[in-house]
């Protein structure tokens, strides 16, 4: 089996847990600033733009280096929204795709200028009525229902929870051309780390498709098509990036051909993906603590499910390196576990890997999205830190772990005393 590769060495490693102990996660800033460089370079025959899903990797510094090279934020909550507008991602840089909505976030939304991205038409009159009302540009989310496959993390669309039907956003832009809306913009997002381009051609030639059907009946323009993200990435050694060219390209045919070939006006092409910015590039580095020998051999490390959920929540798999036995022969097979009181705290099931002596590091491969943002505290475990890698070879601190104060702080012991 082919084996990935880290970004740095186990003698970097050992230098920075001097100072931070693991588990921490280290995020690779050139490797994540030339991706997106690359999606860029795929769409740059359109006006293009991406949301970056902050849900995926909710870090402040993050979203500054992808401020810088053009990106903007896609926001599903208040705290999300309040980041980006810590980082300066202000007005239409920010796409709000929400479902279930407070009114509370639908203000802060308006408040910032941000795009806001619909998810159901009884939400309109429920802006309206909470907010005032409906904004200058409105975006609905499409739910394709069975004219679309799903896949594993995302459901089959006719049971998913998110958007309009076909007859509702006919109704729903209806209404708001009623209310004197002249803008309007169109989303769908209906698969999760999928990596089959077509899959993203055939979505978008739904959408364009869509666009000159709404067009045409409502006599209606519209400034952006929103393809949403689910570009996935290979998690396996075995498996093949997504080609973003020929991603880009075929979109581009489908444009062309839909769109321009009906003569409508040009289209802004808007995507928001999160885990193929940062997923590849994040890495959960931990420590052997224990090898329990039972019915198997149980390689005890201290992160835990805590720390990165997917394989346990999903099923999900991981890459593992043995830092610096990358190329040791002697194998063994190993279940490679945290410290919940939970079974299912595993991170590799029947793994085969280099032998691994107490005290080495582990590296867990592509965890740079919905990892650390996924963390939690059962058992009382601490969120860990967070670490950049920066161009230079340098290490910065972009989140301090959490302490026993963080974990308590919303407790008043001092109640107890007269409880």
């Amino acid at each position: 089996m082919p084996e990935k590769k880290v970004p740095f060495s186990i003698e970097q490693i050992k230098e920075i847990t001097k100072i931070y102990p693991t588990p921490f996660y280290i995020y690779d800033e050139k490797a994540i600033t030339d991706n997106l460089k690359a999606l860029q370079e795929a769409f740059a025959w359109a006006e293009f733009k991406e949301f970056f899903a902050v849900k995926a990797t909710p870090n402040p510094f993050l979203m500054k280096l992808m401020q810088r090279v053009g990106i903007g934020a896609d926001c599903s909550s208040l705290p999300e929204l309040l980041l980006a507008e810590k980082v300066g991602i202000v007005g239409e840089n920010i796409m709000f795709t929400s479902n279930d909505t407070p009114a509370s976030e639908y203000r802060k939304a308006s408040k910032l200028g941000a795009i806001i991205n619909f998810d159901d038409i009884s939400h309109l009159p429920f802006y309206e009525e909470h907010v005032g009302r409906l904004p200058e540009l409105v975006c609905f989310r499409y739910n394709p229902g069975r004219a679309k496959e799903g896949n594993l993390i995302i459901g089959h669309p006719e049971e998913a929870k998110y958007g309009f039907t076909r007859k509702q956003l006919f109704e729903g832009y209806r209404y708001c051309q009623e209310r004197g809306v002249k803008r309007f913009g169109i989303h769908t997002m209906v698969a999760s780390n999928e990596l089959d381009y077509t899959y993203f051609i055939e979505t978008a030639e739904i959408l364009f498709t869509l666009v000159k059907e709404i067009s045409k009946e409502l006599k209606l323009n519209f400034e952006f098509v929103n393809l949403g993200g689910g570009i996935g990435i290979p998690y396996r050694p075995e498996d093949e990036a997504v080609d973003l060219v020929k991603t880009g390209a075929g979109i581009r045919e489908k444009y062309e051909e839909i769109i321009l070939g009906a003569g409508l006006p040009p289209l802004k092409i808007y995507l928001e993906c999160g885990r193929m910015v940062t997923g590849p590039y994040g890495y959960l580095v931990t420590k052997a603590l224990h090898l329990k020998k039972t019915y198997k051999n149980y390689l005890g490390v201290d992160a835990t499910m805590a720390n990165l959920m997917r394989p346990a929540l999903y099923g999900a798999y991981h890459h593992i390196s043995v830092l610096g036995k990358e190329q040791n022969s002697n194998k063994e097979t190993y279940d490679v576990t945290g410290s919940l009181c939970e079974n299912n705290d595993k991170f590799a099931i029947n793994r085969e890997l280099p032998t691994v002596a107490m005290g080495d590091f582990l590296v867990i491969h592509d965890a740079g999205a919905h990892g650390h943002a996924m963390g939690f505290n059962y058992n009382g475990k601490l969120r860990s830190a967070e670490l950049l890698l920066r161009p230079d070879g340098s290490f910065k601190l972009i989140r301090r772990a959490e302490n026993m104060a963080d974990l308590f702080a919303t407790l008043d012991f001092a109640e107890l005393e007269n409880f």
